[in-house]
C-alpha cells in the first residue's frame, strides 16, 4: 500500500460513516436538536463536507464542487457560497434544513468522489508541499489532508451519535 492508498481508505472510512449516519433518515431527524444549542446530523454532515470541500479545492487548484456543480443552489441553504459553518452559532445550526438525506448525501458523495479522484494521483513527493505558511511550521499538504481526514471522522462519529439517540425514540 502506497501513501495515496493509505489517504483513499481513510476518506472511505469516512464516506462509510457519513452514510451510516445519513442514510434512511427523514428531514425531521436531520434537524433535530437534542438541546437548544446542539448540532443536528444535517448541519454537522454538510459542515464536515464544506470544509472537505474547501480545503481540497484549495490544495488541488480548483473550483469547490459547492459552487461549480451546482449544489449551493440545489440544497439552497441562506448562507454565502463561501461559508463552511466555521463559527456558527445556534440559529445558524438551525438554519440548515435539507429536504432529503438523498440530497445532503449526494453533495457528501460529490465531493468524496473529487477527493479520492485527486488524492489517487499524488505521490509521497506531492504529500511533502508546503500548502500553507501561515502555522509554524508550515502545513504540507500530507499534514492537511490528515486534518481533513481526522475533521470528518470527529463530525461523522457526532452525527452517529445523534442518530442514535435520535432514532433510539
Amino acid at each position: 500500500m502506497n501513501s495515496a492508498d493509505l489517504l483513499v481508505d481513510a476518506f472511505t472510512r469516512v464516506r462509510e460513516t457519513v452514510h451510516e449516519a445519513v442514510e434512511g433518515l427523514t428531514a425531521d431527524e436531520l434537524a433535530t436538536r437534542l438541546d437548544g444549542r446542539s448540532n443536528t446530523i444535517g448541519w454537522l454532515v454538510w459542515h464536515l463536507t464544506r470544509i472537505q470541500d474547501d480545503h481540497i479545492a484549495d490544495v488541488a487548484e480548483r473550483e469547490q464542487i459547492w459552487t461549480g456543480e451546482g449544489w449551493y443552489d440545489r440544497l439552497a441553504l441562506p448562507f454565502a457560497a463561501e461559508d463552511t459553518g466555521y463559527g456558527h452559532r445556534a440559529r445558524d445550526v438551525a438554519a440548515v434544513r435539507v429536504d432529503s438525506p438523498d440530497l445532503l448525501l449526494g453533495y457528501y458523495d460529490a465531493v468524496h468522489e473529487g477527493t479520492v479522484d485527486y488524492v489517487r494521483g499524488l505521490d509521497d513527493d506531492a504529500l511533502d508541499r508546503v500548502v500553507d505558511e501561515a502555522w509554524t511550521p508550515p502545513v504540507t499538504l500530507g499534514v492537511r489532508l490528515v486534518s481533513v481526514i481526522s475533521d470528518d471522522l470527529q463530525h461523522a462519529g457526532q452525527a452517529a451519535y445523534v442518530r442514535g439517540l435520535v432514532r433510539r425514540g
